[in-house]
Parts: structure tokens; sequence; C-alpha cells
């Protein structure tokens, strides 16, 4: 189990672990709180009350300081795994849904044909149709894509990185997603 953790201003910094999290809150860097809480880490117990110390950590954290990631610079990897997510494991060939192991990352201009390998080149495909295109454009191959690639925002980026993201943390991130993303519905 991951925490969200942002900047002060609301922003996706990385996901951390729940260790993690403890120290922000133990060295009193946590400036607010949003999410269920889901974990309770018990220390010892204090010598004048008798009570045990004990920190909760919410599932989304906003912590103090500067923020590490500028929005506006923040270019995603491109990762196989965040690619079929961004275009929802469909084929932009055949449109049909497939499972990632039968899938590709298919370069809309090939190599061969200089193209390079960025988020506005590439495309999921389906192996047949991969292969089918081989190291032609989607036009000398009479093969047309079924929508366009994009460059993930920062918001998005953070979803498609994590595979195991709370009810919670999913409605933070969905909410700040721009209009155009295709992880919407």
């Amino acid at each position: 189990m991951k925490v969200l953790k942002l900047s002060a201003q609301g922003l996706p910094q990385s996901w951390i672990s729940l260790e993690e999290a403890v120290l922000h809150y133990a060295a009193d860097e946590v400036r607010w709180e949003v999410g269920a809480q889901v974990a309770v880490f018990r220390g010892g117990h204090n010598a004048v009350t008798g009570m045990q110390s004990q920190i909760a950590i919410n599932s989304i954290i906003g912590t103090k300081g500067v923020p590490r990631i500028n929005p506006f610079t923040q270019r995603p990897g491109l990762t196989n795994g965040k690619l079929f997510a961004r275009d929802r494991n469909i084929c932009a060939y055949c449109g049909c849904h497939f499972h990632e192991d039968e899938l590709t990352r298919e370069h809309i201009i090939p190599f061969a044909q200089k193209g390079i390998d960025t988020w506005m080149n590439v495309v999921t495909a389906c192996k047949p149709c991969n292969h089918r295109k081989s190291s032609r454009t989607p036009e000398q191959a009479g093969m047309p894509l079924l929508y366009t690639p994009y460059v993930p925002s920062l918001w998005e980026d953070f979803i498609l990185r994590n595979r195991r993201i709370l009810a919670d943390q999913m409605e933070f991130l969905m909410a700040h997603l721009p209009q155009s993303s295709r992880l919407h519905g």
C-alpha cells in the first residue's frame, strides 16, 4: 500500500511507503491530510502519563516545503505499462481490447524512418496489427489510427504509475485530470 504524497499546494510529488509517511508525520512535515486512515503505528509508552504514542496515517498527505516537481516541466517516463494504461489496452489499429501480454509499443513513424521513442510517436497495438504495419507509417500501410497519442499530464502519470490505488486516492487524482484524458470513463 502506498500513500499519495502531495506538496502543500496539492501537487502530486510521489507515491511513498507507509514507513516513509510515518517519518513525515514524526518530523511534523505533514501540513494537511485527506482520504481514509490506512494505518496506525504504535510506539512506546510515556513514562509520565503511561499513554502509548501512536501515529495515524491517511492515504493522502500534503507536506511542507517546496515542491520537487514542477507540473509545467514534468514529462512522464515512457514505459509499456503506462502506455497500455493510457490507451486503455486498446489497439490503435483494430480497436480491440487486449491483455497486456498481447500488446506492443507501436511507433507511428517507425525507427526505420527516423521515428523516435516519445509519447507523441507511440500507441498501443496488438501483435498482429504491429506485425502487419511493419516498418511503414499508418498511411503507407493503409492502417489509419483510431485515436491520437498524447503526453499524459502529471495527474495522469500518477495514476498510470501505480497499480494499487485506493478509491479515495483515485477520486482525488481523477478530479484533477484534464477533460481530454482517456482515463475518464
